[in-house]
C-alpha cells in the first residue's frame, strides 16, 4: 500500500505539472505584448532604468514645485557657495530633524580666495511642502507650495542642495528646470523622425519605382554630409533674437531632420519584405486600403523594432542638444537646459573654485545610460519567442 507521503509526493508532483502545463498553454496564447513584458521583466538593469526614467520625468514634468527656488532667483552673497549641508543633530548632540545652518563668507587666509563656513548659531529647519516664492505650474495654476526649502528668502539665507553658480543661483533648481528641456526635446525630436522615416520610408519600400529612387537619392545625400558640421550651419542659422520657445522648436525641428534617414532605411526593408507575404496579399484581396495595410498589417508586424530603435535614439537627440547648447549653437539663455547649464564648465576658475558647476552633465550621463539600458531591455523582449 502506497503509504501518506508518497501521495502527498504524487498529488505535489501533478499540481507542479499542472502549473507548468499552464504556464506553456498561457505562453501560446498570450498577445505578443504580453511576452514581451514578461521578457521585459526578466532583464533587472532595464527595469530600474525605467523607474529611473519616470522618476526624471515626473521631476520635469513638476519642475516647477520640485525646485525649491526660482532658477533666476540670485543672490549676489552667496556667489559659487558649496553644497548645503544637512544636519540631523546640533552641536550639543540634541536631535532636531533634517535642518542646515546659516553659511558666513569668509576669506581663506593662506590662498585669499573667498570661503563660505557654517555658522552653527544659525538653524534653519528643512521643511516638505514648505511655502516659497509664488510659481504658476505649466503656467496656469498659481502657487507657492514647494516639496522642501527653509523658511527664509534667497536673499537672507539659502539651501543650496547643489550648490550655487558664479551668479548666486541655486544649481539644483536650475538641473530641475533644465530637465524639462533637455527631456523633452529627445522625445519631440524622435517623434518627428518617427513620422518622417515610417512615412517616407514605408512610400519608398511599399511603392517602389521611381518614388523609391528619388527617396533613396534624398537619404544618401543626407547621410553623406557630416553630422555635427550640419547642425552647426543648421543652429548658427537660426535668428539670434527669437524667442526662447522659437529657438526650442528650430532646435527640435533640425535634429528630426537629420536624424530621420536611419529609421527610414530600416523600414524601407521591412516594407520589401513584407509587401508580398501572404497576409498581405490576403488583405488586398478582401479590398482593404493601401493606408490600412501599411498602418494596421505590415507596420505592427515590427512595431516592437520600432520601440526599441526609438529608445535608442532618444539619447542621441539628448547629447546633440546638449553638446550645441555647450559651445554656444543650441539654446541660448535665457533658456535653461543641462546643454546651456554646462556653458559654466568653460569658465575654467569657475570649475577649479567649485566643480559642483559640473553637476549638470551628471544629469545627462544618468539620462544617457538610464535611456541605453531600457532600449537594451526592449530590443532583447522584441523578440520573445527567442530562446
Amino acid at each position: 500500500m502506497a503509504t501518506e507521503g508518497s501521495i502527498e509526493r504524487t498529488r505535489a508532483e501533478d499540481a507542479d505539472v499542472a502549473t507548468v502545463g499552464n504556464r506553456t498553454e498561457q505562453i501560446y496564447v498570450a498577445p505578443q505584448w504580453k511576452l514581451m513584458w514578461w521578457k521585459f521583466r526578466k532583464h533587472r538593469m532595464a527595469m530600474v532604468s525605467g523607474v529611473v526614467l519616470i522618476f526624471l520625468y515626473l521631476i520635469a514634468i513638476f519642475c516647477e514645485f520640485v525646485a525649491p527656488y526660482d532658477p533666476e532667483s540670485f543672490s549676489t552673497r552667496y556667489t559659487l557657495a558649496p553644497p548645503s549641508r544637512i544636519h540631523f543633530f546640533d552641536t550639543e548632540g540634541n536631535f532636531r530633524g533634517p535642518f542646515i545652518y546659516g553659511m558666513k563668507r569668509e576669506r581663506d587666509p593662506v590662498t585669499l580666495r573667498p570661503i563660505f563656513v557654517e555658522d552653527t548659531s544659525d538653524i534653519h529647519p528643512i521643511r516638505l511642502f514648505s511655502p516659497g516664492q509664488p510659481y504658476k505650474l505649466w503656467g496656469i495654476f498659481e502657487s507657492n507650495i514647494r516639496l522642501f526649502g527653509i523658511d527664509a528668502p534667497i536673499e537672507e539665507h539659502a539651501f543650496f542642495l547643489l550648490g550655487a553658480d558664479r551668479l548666486g543661483r541655486d544649481l539644483f533648481s536650475r538641473i530641475v528646470y533644465g530637465a524639462r528641456i533637455s527631456l523633452s526635446i529627445g522625445l519631440v525630436g524622435v517623434f518627428l523622425s518617427l513620422i518622417l522615416g515610417i512615412v517616407l520610408g514605408g512610400i519608398s519600400g511599399y511603392y517602389g519605382g521611381v518614388v523609391d529612387t528619388i527617396i533613396q537619392r534624398v537619404i544618401e545625400f543626407i547621410r553623406s554630409i557630416p553630422a555635427i558640421p550640419l547642425w552647426m550651419g543648421l543652429s548658427a542659422a537660426l535668428p539670434a533674437d527669437w524667442p526662447v520657445v522659437w529657438v526650442y522648436f528650430g532646435i527640435t525641428v533640425i535634429l528630426s531632420l537629420i536624424g530621420w534617414t536611419g529609421l527610414a532605411r530600416v523600414v524601407r526593408g521591412r516594407f520589401l519584405a513584407l509587401r508580398e507575404e501572404d497576409f498581405v496579399l490576403a488583405a488586398r484581396l478582401v479590398g482593404s486600403s493601401e493606408m490600412r495595410i501599411i498602418l494596421r498589417h505590415m507596420v505592427p508586424s515590427f512595431l516592437s523594432y520600432i520601440i526599441a530603435t526609438l529608445t535608442l535614439a532618444v539619447p542621441g537627440v539628448i547629447l546633440a542638444e546638449t553638446g550645441l547648447s555647450f559651445i554656444g549653437l543650441g539654446l541660448r539663455a535665457p533658456a535653461i537646459s543641462w546643454g546651456v547649464l554646462l556653458q559654466e564648465a568653460q569658465n575654467l576658475r569657475s570649475v577649479a573654485l567649485a566643480p559642483w558647476v559640473l553637476l549638470p552633465g551628471a544629469a545627462v550621463v544618468i539620462s544617457i545610460l538610464s535611456f541605453n539600458f531600457l532600449g537594451d531591455g526592449l530590443r532583447d523582449a522584441a523578440d520573445p519567442y527567442e530562446r
